[in-house]
């Protein structure tokens, strides 16, 4: 496995396959946005006081973020939002190479939860940290790095353009499946950010169930 110089990824055999999967699965700048999500989550867990493999699994945190993008690929494009398809996508990978299922089912959720941040801060570190990690290499609000730290880690692992990357990813697999972006979730929102669709206003998706007539009669607000 490679060393990246001084950076702090796992050695172990699970990792090193995960590594070498998502490497020839996703666009670089994908792959380098996974690893980096892992020292970022890691930094941020260490902010805490969390010490790996002490307050949390080590490995566990770097596969599910190693892997929390997968369903970016062209083999976890499925028929559900990208994040369910690259959880589901995770938890075959790593069952097939012998991971107890209880281990393989703490990935899952952090890839399927990485876009839910409220809800994935909730949960147990190896969780939680996906999800600070990868909002952190986007350029969400954190601590600041040790100084010198991310010239380091963009030296073995550079950006290569990640957001518009991640985006147009989103979206393309969304203008050819729509129901991958439903109306108010992320990947919808970055579709009508790209074609200038309108979301249905609540009223509409009421009117539009079959049989309910919810607003039938219904005084409007004072």
């Amino acid at each position: 496995m490679e060393t990246y110089d001084d950076l702090p990824f796992p050695s172990t055999e699970v990792a090193s396959n995960a590594i070498r999967f998502v490497r020839e699965a996703v666009h670089p700048a994908v792959y380098n946005h996974s690893m980096r999500t892992y020292l970022y989550g890691r930094f941020l867990g260490e902010r805490k006081g969390l010490r790996p493999d002490l307050d949390y699994d080590d490995e566990l945190l770097f596969l599910g973020c190693v892997l929390h993008d997968v369903g970016l690929s062209p083999e976890g494009d499925g028929d559900q939002r990208f994040d369910i398809d690259g959880a589901d996508l995770a938890a075959r990978f790593l069952t097939e190479r012998g991971v107890a299922a209880d281990r393989v089912e703490v990935v899952w959720d952090a890839i399927a939860l990485h876009l839910c941040f409220d809800v994935a801060a909730r949960k147990r570190p190896e969780i939680a940290l996906v999800t600070a990690g990868a909002g952190y290499d986007l350029g969400l609000s954190g601590p600041d790095l040790p100084d010198g730290y991310a010239d380091r880690v963009h030296a073995v692992l550079p950006r290569l353009h990640a957001g518009a990357v991640l985006y147009d990813g989103i979206v393309d697999q969304a203008l050819t499946k729509p129901h991958k972006a439903p109306p108010f979730s992320l990947p919808g929102e970055f579709v009508r950010q790209r074609t200038g669709q309108e979301w249905p206003t609540w009223r509409q998706l009421m009117d539009a169930a079959p049989g309910w007539n919810d607003y039938d009669g219904y005084p409007p607000p004072a």
